[in-house]
């Protein structure tokens, strides 16, 4: 009862506050001048809260419940759409920290040539996210839900094609998260070699980096804590009711948390709130 309690809080707490930065960041695209990175935070939010809401388990149990459909099938979306989102959020997740890294490179770097194209880059890349995504995931939970019947050299294979895919991305990651960070620190000594150390405390760009890093750093950690549960649970055919209450605690640890991470770091959001607060504190 306990840990139902504590994914239930997690779930409530992620489809919220995903639910208000997917509002705000729909004002921004559709009423003001919006930035590629609004773009790609949007995308990010509505995947989230569709994988809070698969992961949890509760948005689509009443959904079958209410329309009496088979276990088996239930079964089998619940996992396909937590699969296709799990992927588009490892996707989007590298875009967003490569699309950062050209954006903070210097002009005499080889990523500044990618600069003048990076929206069109970006829009390219967002169709091929969502459609491989969507095709080429062929889903395995256990063996009384699945696509179709597997043997356990086809079991291997799928989680060698999925764990390489997941490896890349990490790896890309990780490496432009090196390079925004070696850019940071020269950024830092030529501002304090130059006294102008407030000038890059206040830089937007610095404060979008960091916020990017943090997240990937906090989405490698889970993500590897959750590939490890779930390929032991899968290669052994052991699915404990406590160890899958815990895989459902980490997978849903990176999109709760990047909601929170992101409106804390906004400054938009901020001074957004802050007048709401202001107008409700006159009223009253």
């Amino acid at each position: 009862l306990f840990s139902l309690n504590i994914l239930n809080f997690q779930t409530v707490l992620g489809v919220l506050a995903n639910m208000f930065l997917l509002f705000f960041y729909t004002v921004i695209i559709l009423v003001h001048r919006f930035k590629p990175m609004d773009l790609m935070s949007c995308q990010l939010t509505l995947i989230h809260i569709v994988m809070v809401l698969t992961g949890g388990d509760l948005w689509l149990t009443d959904i079958f419940e209410s329309l009496n459909l088979e276990n088996d099938f239930k079964c089998k979306a619940t996992f396909y759409i937590s699969r296709v989102m799990r992927g588009l959020s490892i996707c989007i997740t590298c875009l967003l920290s490569v699309f950062q890294a050209v954006t903070i490179s210097p002009n005499t770097s080889l990523l500044a040539k990618f600069k003048h194209k990076l929206k069109t880059y970006t829009t390219n890349a967002f169709f091929y996210i969502w459609s491989l995504n969507f095709e080429s995931n062929q889903m395995k939970v256990t063996k009384y839900c699945s696509l179709f019947p597997m043997n356990y050299i086809t079991r291997a294979l799928i989680l060698t094609v999925t764990v390489s895919r997941d490896v890349f991305l990490v790896g890309v990651m990780l490496t432009t998260s090196a390079y925004m960070v070696i850019i940071l620190f020269r950024h830092q000594r030529q501002c304090k070699h130059l006294h102008s150390i407030s000038h890059l405390r206040a830089s937007p760009e610095k404060r979008a980096t960091q916020t990017i890093l943090l997240l990937v750093v906090f989405f490698v950690v889970m993500y590897w804590v959750d590939f490890i549960i779930s390929s032991t649970s899968v290669l052994l055919w052991k699915y404990d009711p406590v160890i899958l209450t815990v895989q459902k605690f980490v997978m849903n640890a990176y999109p709760t948390i990047t909601p929170l991470v992101q409106i804390s770091s906004d400054n938009r959001i901020i001074n957004m709130l802050k007048n709401l607060w202001s107008m409700c504190h006159q009223i009253s």
